[in-house]
């Protein structure tokens, strides 16, 4: 059951940097009008390549950290802090928030490394794992191996999910995502991040 419960609960908290705009999403819109729905998948596969370099990259150089009692209380508050910032901010910015298929993006013919450019260009993808996936991955360790994993599969499904719809609808142009439920959508993981990070910082008060 914790299993499962990681792996949901990843794929839900995925969706709160996936649909934040940024540089990965409008590159989305704009190369899905030219190449179609395939376009979203690729650019995902690039991200996640990105990703495993970096869990692998936190699990193999900060590994002696994560039996810490001090690092764990360390990213509970401070993640939990970041998480209800985060979420202030989306739920700030939903009245403004709109889907938009007019961009000045340029073409990429790699999509795979437009895909890793562009997560490195967010500002927000690097503040969302240095906490949030961080801390995340110190929950799922716990399990071991397979809780990485589990984690890690959640996590990329979802983006892989909301950049596929991002791309099949603009590809068909069908108004699959119109700007009201665009909101909506950001305003339930907004309420999730902030359920996620009272969760956080139970643990951490525990833990002392």
């Amino acid at each position: 059951m914790e299993l499962i419960s990681i792996f949901f609960s990843s794929i839900i908290i995925a969706f709160s940097g996936a649909m934040m705009p940024g540089p990965l999403l409008t590159v989305t819109i704009s190369e899905s009008t030219h190449r179609g729905f395939l376009a979203g998948p690729l650019l995902i596969i690039g991200h996640g390549i990105l990703e495993i370099a970096l869990i692998t990259a936190l699990l193999f150089g900060l590994a002696p950290l994560f039996n810490s009692q001090l690092f764990f209380l360390i990213i509970a508050f401070s993640g939990s802090a970041i998480m209800i910032w985060m979420a202030w901010g989306m739920f700030k910015s939903i009245p403004k928030l709109s889907i938009s298929t007019n961009t000045d993006v340029e073409r990429k013919n790699n999509l795979l490394f437009t895909g890793i450019i562009m997560s490195l260009a967010n500002p927000y993808w690097t503040i969302w794992w240095a906490t949030i996936g961080l801390g995340y991955i110190i929950f799922a360790q716990q399990y071991g191996l397979i809780g990485i994993v589990v984690f890690f599969i959640g996590h990329i499904l979802g983006d892989f999910i909301w950049y596929s719809a991002i791309s099949l609808a603009v590809s068909k142009g069908k108004k699959l995502f119109t700007d009201k439920v665009y909101r909506i959508l950001i305003a339930i993981c907004a309420a999730f991040l902030l359920l996620f990070s009272i969760y956080l910082i139970f643990k951490g008060i525990k833990a002392l």
